[in-house]
């Protein structure tokens, strides 16, 4: 485990590492290159389908196999604060600009607003999407070893991209474990993070730099450490990532002909 989280709301890297490395449900036994098609399955069908019933019960099996596969469902629904966020902030003022039965009306300033039917079901139906797709990859994440997640980069992505990902993840915990300490020390002192953000934004900004200065320094530290012991720009990964059993082949088999016929049926398209 790594150093504890900065915030409940924000993914716990190592504790998505420790499930990813010690789990043993039955989806850590199955192929990642099935798990990757899946979840490339599922983008593409929440991208074109607009079928809200399908969508809801496509989120509603997904959030069914995390908890089957025995993975922190308590944690999830904290961790999908900042995808909420991201809707909500896109979706904002486009909800207020869809034709429709109007459901609510506002004045602000003497401008007037309106929020219709339509822009309702387009809040539901984006954030039902995205929670789909966030809860999908943290289950690629949490059930995926970090030797066959690596070798999957090295097959998939040409060089240096290959090395940007990989160190890029690697680095990640490093920059983790900074922020968590410097965010102790920043709380220790007085400091809150609500608080901070209304009155102690110059303080916090403080912090942040602070972050940013120390992340280059110690990056070029783990370069050097790494020079030191061999390394000469390529992190080649030889482990083997196990092929997709023949059960697996039939069960995407039967998913894409489920989602091309629930894309045929319903109505698809943008949002």
């Amino acid at each position: 485990m790594s150093a504890p989280p900065v915030s409940p709301y924000i993914p716990d890297i190592g504790l998505i590492t420790w499930y990813a490395e010690k789990g043993d449900s039955f989806l850590s036994r199955v192929s990642p290159w099935t798990k990757l098609a899946f979840l490339v399955l599922i983008v593409v069908f929440v991208t074109v389908s607009r079928d809200l019933l399908l969508l809801l019960g496509l989120y509603l099996a997904v959030l069914a196999l995390y908890a089957l596969a025995r993975l922190p469902v308590g944690k999830l629904l904290r961790w999908y604060l900042l995808p909420l966020l991201f809707v909500l902030s896109l979706v904002g003022i486009l909800a207020w600009t869809q034709p429709g039965d109007p459901v609510i009306g506002l004045t602000p300033l003497g401008i007037p607003l309106t929020l219709t039917d339509a822009g309702v079901r387009l809040v539901v139906q984006l954030t039902v999407k995205t929670l789909t797709t966030v809860t999908f990859s943290l289950l690629f994440l949490m059930t995926t070893r970090y030797e066959h997640f690596a070798g999957m980069i090295s097959r998939i992505f040409p060089d240096p991209l290959d090395q940007v990902f990989l160190m890029a993840y690697r680095f990640f915990f490093l920059t983790l474990d900074m922020a968590s300490s410097i965010l102790k020390a920043f709380r220790s002192r007085g400091g809150a993070l609500v608080r901070g953000l209304r009155s102690q934004g110059t303080l916090l900004a403080g912090v942040i730099g602070l972050l940013f200065v120390r992340s280059f320094d110690r990056a070029e530290r783990v370069h050097r450490a790494m020079v030191a012991r061999g390394y000469r720009g390529s992190y080649a990964s030889s482990a083997r990532v196990p092929a997709p059993a023949w059960a697996e082949y039939a069960a995407l088999g039967l998913a894409i002909l489920a989602f091309g016929a629930a894309v045929v049926l319903a109505p698809a398209g943008g949002w």
